[in-house]
């Protein structure tokens, strides 16, 4: 019994991964995960269709590890964070899809809480910005919106949570209602100083307390999964957002450590220790992880778009048939053409926080082509990040010695390269680049006593290649620039 199961529920997949006490891969198992868009800025998932793949992946990553229920030591889940769904205490079933951290529904009712003066309160309070990714403006909604939703909530019948949550809900057959205090911190409903859910915001936007699960630590007992998963029940010993999760994953423990993933969205997390940062340029606090009572917390800038802008030029506009083409395509295009894209689909998130900008194209000339729109989609990925980065510093942060970086792009050479070049940073690229379901199987382990320290997990922790800057400094901001007159084309009201 020395594998742990680690669930990953991304945006746009579900995965299962079997590790070993040692960090390696030993079983995965993946589903694509569909989303609807019912109106303009609305972004949707079917908790059926996730609870479903969430129990074939399991199956699947046991079958491809050739182990049963009596190999794996226990469960860790790693989570799309804000996303939230209501649910029927009694059977489990949601009344509503699952409404996802892209979406933008509620970006007028932020805005007139906003003008009310509100935001300084929920900042305080939350370390977070009153804005429509976060969970609770999306909760308040389905409360309003649904017909019956707030007297059946009122009568004590339904519940509510992040994906994490709805998942712990149905693996343990309805026996535990809980999240962990990574994911609570992403609601705009959790006091950061506190530890707790306050009464004041829960009455802010009018949520009652009775739906949301109890917040435990992020290695912790969350029950057991019931036997019917892979015959036989198995302890839930770990749980983590996913941007917690990689930053665990990459073994960030020391404050001033920083990681980017590059999924669906990039996420770049600096361990701040036990000191909460007000960031003073638009970025997040947030909890990093709760270890025994005690938490860590983290600086967060959020960018909605990185991974989906390939997946637009692959679905939406055609320009690849495979998202791995635009390597060869950025190293092919014409370096002269400073074309910019900019992925505001779906506003733009930090540090800038504008729900209403939308994407562009700027800079075409009739020499530019796939190529150089293909560069422009991964170039944008990298000024996002040194946005970010540039924000951390600003805030007071010391300017990292070297980022650490996983998710699905991190594939890419031309754009790790670039990223370096971007930043004026090595870039590290880790030997095991899984490090979200590892973070929250490295969560479990602690539990459950595979894993004796932070100090053995950072030990197992492995490079497994380092980019090195090389962009002339006068290139870099120059191109910088130009990425940067791009953004103030497209922000709403410019």
């Amino acid at each position: 019994m020395s594998l742990i199961l680690a669930i990953d529920q991304g945006t746009t997949s579900t995965r299962a991964l079997l590790f070993d006490a040692g960090g390696a891969v030993r079983g995965v198992a993946q589903e694509e995960l569909r989303q609807s868009f019912p109106a303009p800025g609305w972004v949707e998932h079917d908790p059926e269709e996730i609870w479903r793949a969430t129990v074939e992946v399991c199956r699947g990553a046991a079958a491809a590890a050739g182990v049963g229920a009596d190999a794996v030591a226990g469960v860790g889940i790693t989570n799309q964070r804000e996303t939230v769904v209501l649910w029927e205490r009694a059977t489990g079933k949601p009344l509503h899809p699952a409404i996802v951290w892209q979406d933008r529904r509620t970006a007028d009712r932020c805005e007139r809480l906003r003008a009310d003066g509100h935001e300084q309160r929920v900042r305080a309070r939350t370390g977070l910005l009153l804005d429509p990714y976060f969970s609770a403006t999306k909760l308040a909604w389905m409360l309003d919106e649904l017909p019956g939703a707030r007297a059946a909530a009122a009568r004590g019948e339904l519940c509510a949570g992040t994906i994490d949550s709805f998942l712990l809900w149905r693996l343990t057959g309805g026996a535990v209602h809980a999240t962990d205090a990574s994911n609570a911190s992403r609601t705009m409903l959790f006091d950061l100083r506190r530890q707790d859910w306050d009464p004041e915001l829960l009455a802010l936007f009018d949520i009652p307390a009775e739906l949301l699960p109890e917040v435990r630590d992020n290695a912790a007992d969350f029950g057991a999964a019931t036997a019917d998963l892979l015959g036989a029940p198995l302890p839930v010993a770990g749980m983590a957002g996913d941007q917690q999760a990689a930053t665990f994953g990459q073994a960030c423990f020391q404050p001033g450590m920083l990681k980017s993933t590059y999924g669906t969205g990039c996420f770049a997390l600096l361990n701040t220790g036990d000191a909460l940062l007000e960031s003073r340029n638009r970025l997040l606090g947030t909890v990093a992880w709760r270890l025994d009572g005690r938490p860590t917390y983290a600086l967060e800038g959020s960018v909605f778009s990185a991974g989906s802008t390939v997946q637009w030029l692959r679905d939406g506009l055609g320009l690849v048939a495979d998202a791995a083409e635009t390597e060869a395509l950025a190293a092919a295009a014409d370096p002269a053409q400073r074309v910019h894209l900019v992925p505001a689909f779906t506003g733009l998130g930090a540090p800038w926080w504008d729900p209403h900008a939308r994407g562009a194209i700027l800079g075409l000339t009739r020499e530019a082509g796939r190529a150089e729109i293909a560069r422009a989609a991964l170039e944008a990925v990298a000024w996002q990040t040194r946005d970010l980065v540039d924000a951390m510093v600003a805030d007071g942060a010391d300017m990292p010695s070297a980022l650490r970086v996983d998710g699905g792009m991190v594939a890419n050479d031309w754009l790790m390269q670039f990223l370096a070049d971007a930043l004026d940073r090595p870039v590290e690229r880790p030997a095991v680049t899984e490090t979200t379901a590892l973070g929250a199987a490295a969560l479990a382990g602690l539990q459950l006593g595979l894993h004796g320290s932070l100090d053995d997990l950072a030990d197992g922790w492995r490079s497994g290649r380092r980019f090195e800057p090389g962009m002339p400094a006068e290139e870099r901001e120059q191109r910088f620039d130009g990425w940067r007159q791009a953004v103030e084309r497209v922000r709403s009201g410019r």
